[in-house]
Formats: C-alpha cells, structure tokens, sequence
C-alpha cells in the first residue's frame, strides 16, 4: 500500500514530534493573557502549531482556546479532534513522565497514550497524503484540543466561530470503533461541619485525589491525638490486618496517616485501588471525638466503599449496549468548616440522568448532604448503519484483517462535544488501557500502526 510506504519512511520524523510535544507539562493551570487553560497547554498548542506549519500546513491559533492545521480545498471539511491537555502526572513512575524516554520500544510519558501521541500520528498520516498527492474532495483539518481533561470549554469557542465538520473522529479511545459512549456526570457532595471537641481524637483534615476522573492514588488525614504512639499503632494494626498500604507518622504536632492506592482513569475505576476510600475503612475504625465527619465517613462507607457500580447506592444500573454505571471517588477535601468529596459517575446509554440522580439525591438528602458543582455530558449513540461507522469499520478491517466490532465505553470523548465525530483508536484490541495511569507508555509498533489506520481513515472520508 502506497500510504503505508511512505508511512515507514516517516518513522523517525513522527517519533521525534511525539518527543518534542510530550516533553511539555500541559496540565490545565492558571490562566494568563493568551493562555486562558495556563502556560504549559500554551506552550503545548504552540509547540503542535510550529510542527504543523513546519510540515506544509496551513495553521491557525483561536485565542489560545484551540488551533488547527489543515490542508485541502473546499467548504466542507473533516475534523480529526485531539486533545494536547493532560491528567496531572501522579507518583511512581518508572521514568521522568515528561523526558518521552524510549525503554524496550516504548515511548514513556504522560499524554503518550491519551492523547498526545495519537493526534500526531494524525498529523503525520495527513502529511503522508500531502506528500503523495492524494486526490482530496474535502479539506482535512487536524483539531488540537486544550481543554479536553477538564471540561472541552474550547470546543465550545470552536463552534461559536466555526462550522462543524460533516465527519471525522477522535483518536482517543479504542479499536474498533466506538459508537457508545455513557452519559458522565462529575459533582460534589458537600456536608457542612459545625463540631468542638477536646477529646482524644480529633480529625482536623482530610485531603485527596488530583482530579474527579481519576482514581485517586494518595490520600492523608491530620489526627490530633493526645496519645500519638498508641494511634500510630493502631494504623499500623489496621495496615497489616488489611493489606492496604496505609502508613502514619507524626508530622507538624498531628498524627499524619497516608494512604497509598494506585491510579486509574475515572471511567475504570475497577483496574484502580482507591487510596481515599481505604482511608475512609481506616477512619471509621479510629474512635474520633468530631461528630458531623464521622457521620459523613460511616454515609460513604455504606453507599459507596469500594463498590465501583453504584449498587450500594441504589444506582446499580445496566444495560446490554454499554454495560454497568461506573461509580469513581476522585478528589476530597476537608478542614473544620465542610467537607467536600468529588463524584465521578457515568451511566449506561439507555438510561436517562433522572433515573441516577433522583435516587442518589433522596439518600444524601437524610444525611444532610448536598450536590454542588454539577456538570453533565449525555450519552453518544450512533446508529450502527451509520455511514461514519461503517467508513471507519472499512478502514480498520482493510487495515488489520480483522473484524471491526463495535464499542461502548464509560470514558468521555470529544465525539460527545463535537458533531459527526466518533472515537476511533489509538488502543488496540486485547491491550492495557494506560490513560490517566503511573508509567503511561505507548509503543512505537502501535504509534507506527496508528499513524497508518488514520492516514487511511483520513483518506476514506475526505476523498
């Protein structure tokens, strides 16, 4: 095949450009002039925008909200929509998760999976089709989100300013083809505190979690204790009958007890190990004197624990296209005033978000809970003739030989945000999900190989 020569020719270019993006810390931070997601996405969008122009491509730079490189002529387009942001980076890497260092032919960083590197083996496979002279019917642009991690408030800045494309996809998810995604709802349940004690134990703060769609991977409580040694063994004691790594020291005049899980995306949270909630099993068996926290502590522990379906909360939902509700503990904050825990849940697509937060809503109501900061993404359903679907299932059968079956995910993509979009790679059937994951890696068989579906895929909807 023409594209897949030309493809292997491009190999050390396209490794190279993955290195070069992946090396910026593009967290969302503080906004700035020009830069309303903060400096390192900046730097990222920057960074994606030179290799683009430098590659032949037309470029262009909305506000710092979002920028694209595009080639073709023509009033229709189609849109390949990736994202440059990334999840915070976590601890225990194997290597520095911003150095794209290559071990055993793999490129290790975080964004290399999700989703940096696979929106520039769209970028690369389009400029394949550039360089062989393609016959296009349609201009092709290359999206470069910003925001994607933390809301997609710059896909709404996009389509104030810009048409939609008539197809395309994302290439941040899985193979085949994913024509389901779950409806996603992130939120706080807040309860005020109002306590005074003097006893022996007293919770003076609880902190957790870096974003709502990640299983967290580390979470600590400040005890004031009038007996440090004796608490100190009590953690201990409870580490070693649980198994759970759970560790306590004195620190600053408290009793410090931190708790170690390991990381997962928010949409998975059966592959991870929830540090916040095996610090909350710990809390309930320590005889604090604060009364409002210990009954928000015992609240969480019986509807959710470590149950990851909602079924301890009464949302247990399912259905045969998407599977189970998803139910994530992300983020918690507490100090003497309030205590705040950030909710992760993604329901099936057949269902509606009534049927999950009415019930939820009546049960935190006789715990004196409430929800605050409620955001909200509806199910995607295509239907399964859909000529998008069925183009994309085309490419990924001539490409592979193998069948393309379609999908339903509890993650989130842009296909939600942007019309005529699907989410169409880059993780292979049969291979580990790493987004939002410690050691994030992708190998450079699959960076190669992705780079071949997509500059066929780009080809097929555009020619």
């Amino acid at each position: 095949m023409e594209l897949n020569r030309k493809i292997d020719t491009m190999q050390n270019e396209v490794v190279s450009a993955v290195q070069e993006i992946l090396s910026i810390r593009s967290v969302e931070d503080e906004p700035k002039a020009g830069m309303p997601f903060g400096e390192g996405v900046a730097a990222a969008l920057n960074c994606a925008l030179k290799i683009s122009k430098n590659l032949g491509f037309k470029t262009v730079n909305m506000d710092g909200y979002i920028g694209y490189a595009e080639y073709g002529e023509g009033e229709d387009y189609i849109g390949i929509l990736g994202h440059l942001d990334v999840v915070p980076e976590g601890n225990g890497w194997l290597y520095p998760p911003y150095a794209a260092e290559i071990h055993d032919g793999k490129i290790y960083a975080r964004g290399s999976l999700d989703d940096k590197g696979p929106i520039m083996a769209c970028l690369f496979g389009l400029k394949a089709i550039k360089e062989l002279n393609l016959p296009l019917s349609k201009k092709v642009r290359i999206i470069f989100g910003t925001n994607e991690e933390t809301g997609s408030a710059e896909i709404a800045y996009y389509l104030k300013k810009e048409k939609p494309p008539v197809a395309g996809f994302t290439p941040d998810g899985n193979y085949p083809i994913i024509y389901a995604e779950k409806g996603i709802t992130i939120f706080d349940i807040v309860k005020d505190l109002n306590q005074k004690s003097a006893g022996p134990l007293l919770l003076k703060y609880i902190k957790g979690g870096d974003r709502p769609n990640m299983v967290p991977d580390y979470a600590e409580a400040g005890i004031a204790a009038k007996d440090k040694a004796a608490l100190i063994k009590q953690v201990e004691a409870y580490a070693d009958k649980t198994g759970f790594k759970i560790q306590a020291a004195e620190e600053g005049g408290l009793v410090a007890i931190k708790s170690i899980g390991k990381s997962a995306h928010g949409s998975l949270p059966q592959l991870g190990q929830n540090a916040i909630m095996q610090l909350f099993d710990l809390l309930e068996n320590l005889p604090l004197d604060n009364c409002d926290i210990t009954d928000f502590i015992k609240f969480v522990n019986k509807n959710v624990g470590f149950d990851v379906y909602g079924k301890a909360f009464g949302i247990g939902l399912e259905d045969k296209e998407s599977g189970k509700l998803s139910f994530n503990v992300g983020v918690v904050n507490m100090n003497e005033n309030k205590i705040s825990m950030s909710l992760n849940l993604r329901y099936p697509v057949t269902f509606k978000l009534d049927d999950m937060m009415n019930p939820l809503n009546d049960r935190i109501k006789t715990a004196g809970i409430r929800v605050e900061n409620f955001q909200h993404q509806k199910p995607l359903f295509f239907p399964v003739d859909h000529p998008l679907i069925k183009s994309l299932q085309k490419v990924y059968k001539d490409q592979t030989g193998k069948e393309a079956d379609l999908l339903a995910i509890g993650g989130g993509t842009y296909a939600k945000e942007m019309p005529n979009i699907a989410a169409f790679g880059p993780i292979f059937p049969g291979e580990t999900d790493l987004d939002h994951q410690v050691n994030e890696y992708m190998t450079l068989k699959d960076l190669l190989a992705n780079t071949k579906i997509y500059a066929h895929a780009i080809n097929e909807l555009a020619r």
